[in-house]
Formats: C-alpha cells, structure tokens, sequence
C-alpha cells in the first residue's frame, strides 16, 4: 500500500467534511472562507520500521473561524475543541484508514489558539496536529 502524500491530504480533508458547516480545503487558500479548516503537512519521518515499511506524517489542521462577534468566534471554536458533534478530532479519525490508504491516523493535540491576522481580516484559529502512519 504506497500513498502519496495527496491521497493523505485529501483522506483528512474527507473526514473533516462530516463537521456539519466547515469548510475544508486540502490546499491553503488564497482567501478564507470561515468557519474552515485547512489541511497542512508539517514533516515526514520515512524510517518508522524495518525496510522502510512505514512513514509517519505529520500534518496540521488550522481551523478558523470568522471574528466578527467575539464570543461568538469563541464558542464556535470550542465547539471544534470539544468532543461533540463539531469536533475535529472525532471527525479526523473517524475512518483511521483513511479510505485505505493509511494505517493509523491519530489527533494528539490542538495548540496556537488565538488570533491571526490573514491580509487585512482577523481571524480566530487553532492548530490540530494529526499524526498518520503509511507506506
């Protein structure tokens, strides 16, 4: 099973559309259309066992939400946070295959909660770091 690291991007992208009203891009946009989630790779480590019989990726998830109402913005994101419905780590690794093309895929952590400013727009984001292990 070789995966290329598309097919693994747009896998987290699939699970992530069953957040009922995020967007979701595989490829960083040129202008953010919130509530919406971007699929990023931040590393590669190719040696993760014998004859190279698994790679481990290192993706992050940004989520951002519009700031239009501040509380509002807050609450959105929590939601994301949270274990809900709205929760992007039970909607990543809702098919831990993804499709088939990964062994694993685990959500371990959400960091960089807080403002960020995209062209003249300020927006409210985090960072979900999604770990997949494939060939």
């Amino acid at each position: 099973m070789t995966t290329t690291v598309s097919e693994l991007r747009d896998g987290l992208a699939t699970n992530l559309r069953t957040v009922t009203g995020l967007r979701v891009t595989a490829e960083v946009p040129d202008n953010p259309n919130p509530p919406q989630a971007v699929v990023q790779l931040r590393s590669v480590d190719y040696n993760g066992a014998f004859q190279r019989g698994m790679t481990t990726y290192n993706f992050i998830i940004t989520v951002l939400v519009g700031r239009v109402a501040e509380r509002e913005a807050q609450r959105r994101l929590d939601a994301y946070i949270s274990n809900g419905a709205s929760s992007i780590k039970l909607a990543v690794e809702s098919d831990k295959t993804l499709n088939n093309k990964a062994f694993d895929v685990i959500v371990s952590e959400m960091t960089n909660i807080g403002a960020v400013l995209l062209g003249e727009t300020s927006y409210l984001s985090a960072d979900f770091t999604a770990t997949v292990y494939a060939n």
